[in-house]
């Protein structure tokens, strides 16, 4: 049995980390703040060092992608515990050096790219591109850039500059602290667009060496590119599957990630056979843990715990209850008024329709959702998640609507103004 520490655990931690931990044998130590709760001034290597003379743990753990996976490399490498080391950490975070990296390793996955100062955009940029932040979240301040002009307006927004200014600041702490990177997060990348369709591949690096956990196809709207369901397994042809896994694990390998979860997002094009990077993010994704458990049988968050306290991962494939699963973000498309939210008894009436399900809400009656600038791809708002599973993927529709209609999430469009009570 290992006690294992979760540094800056998120809200997918919180609902099944606990659950899984003790059906492992592991006991968990939560740290604070949550991921969610962190101040952007937060005295995060001040944090390391509190946690490094605490001790008193066998592994330490983070799912967050900012600070958690940094953090908890930090503090496992003072300590002596298996994990990847904070500078390896921060280059595989920092979307430039990690495409340097990339460009490398897996030279027929790489884009074209540039660093882009806000204050000095290089001249020999291609149009149309896609822009963003070295160090970002979800597709906050991203976007498609068709021209010079285009950019420019993008960079002067004050929305960028005050991400560039608060967002990135425990960032540029660690970066300064940690390693001797040159260029800390207040800057951007620019890259050639890439054609396909996105999936994750994610997998681990443990102490026989990389390994695939399974890949998720990420299903886009057609019209606005949000996400709109994660599906395991993915539909991909098998060879396309395994050219994912092969440029990930090269490009992985590069970065150097030890005793440690990874996932890479990635754009394949059937038609040309190709498969480009999107990014590479050091840690597990919560999202997707219980995927894994319904199909396989066994649990992201199993394989992640094992890392942290130095054992070999579980290795189960399709051993789950479920023949596919999907994690699906719901979302509106339009500022519109809550007129009702689902109580903690309809959540949990949704959650018992169907084995292993799993229902978040992320608003209340009466909230206004309307700050879409701010949300992850600027063009939508999610307002809850449904994970599920099911024997096929026609049932997993029909349970789905079955859930949505238990959890009773009712909306009213804002037009031009219109009070939101």
């Amino acid at each position: 049995m290992a006690s294992i520490r979760v540094v800056f655990p998120t809200e997918w931690d919180q609902r099944q980390l606990g659950r899984v931990a003790e059906a492992e044998g592991h006991t968990v130590q939560w740290g604070e703040p949550d991921d969610d709760a962190c101040p952007w001034d937060f005295d995060v290597l001040g944090y390391v060092e509190e946690e490094v003379a605490r001790g008193g743990f066998d592994g330490v753990f983070s799912s967050s992608d900012y600070p958690g996976a940094t953090v908890a490399g930090a503090i496992a490498t003072r300590l002596g515990l298996p994990g990847t080391p904070p500078e390896r950490v921060i280059r595989c975070s920092h979307k430039y050096y990690s495409r340097v990296t990339q460009r490398e390793a897996a030279p027929e996955a790489t884009p074209r790219f540039w660093l882009v100062d806000p204050d000095a955009p290089p001249d020999d940029l291609v149009f149309p591109c896609f822009v963003k932040p070295v160090k970002g979240a979800f597709s906050v301040m991203s976007a498609r850039i068709g021209s010079r002009r285009e950019l420019d307006a993008f960079l002067r927004q004050p929305a960028a500059r005050e991400f560039l200014s608060s967002y990135v600041d425990i960032f540029n702490r660690l970066v300064r602290g940690l390693t001797d990177l040159e260029v800390d997060g207040r800057a951007f990348v620019a890259e050639a667009l890439l054609t396909g369709r996105q999936a994750t591949v994610e997998g681990y690096v443990g102490p026989d060496g990389p390994a695939l956990v399974g890949v998720v196809d990420s299903v886009r709207h057609p019209k606005t590119k949000s996400f709109v369901r994660f599906d395991y397994p993915s539909s991909l042809p098998r060879r396309l599957q395994e050219k994912a896994w092969d440029v990930s694990r090269r490009a992985v390998l590069a970065l150097g990630l030890e005793h440690t979860m990874f996932n890479v997002e990635v754009m394949v094009d059937a038609e040309e056979e190709r498969v480009s990077i999107v990014e590479i993010n050091p840690r597990m994704c919560g999202q997707f843990a219980d995927l894994y458990e319904k199909v396989d049988g066994v649990s992201g968050y199993a394989i992640a715990l094992a890392l942290a306290a130095g054992a070999p991962p579980p290795r189960r494939r399709r051993e789950g209850g479920h023949a596919v699963a999907s994690s699906v973000p719901l979302r509106i498309f339009e500022p519109s008024l809550v007129e009702r939210a689902p109580s903690d008894d309809d959540l949990r009436r949704a959650e018992a329709l169907f084995d292993g399900t799993l229902c978040w809400s992320e608003c209340e009656t009466g909230a206004r959702l309307d700050d879409f600038h701010t949300c992850e791809d600027g063009k939508s708002a999610r307002y809850g998640i449904v994970n599920l599973g099911a024997p096929s993927r026609e049932a997993l529709k029909t349970r789905l609507a079955e859930v949505k209609e238990t959890l009773g999430f009712r909306m009213r469009p804002l037009r031009d103004g219109a009070p939101g009570g």
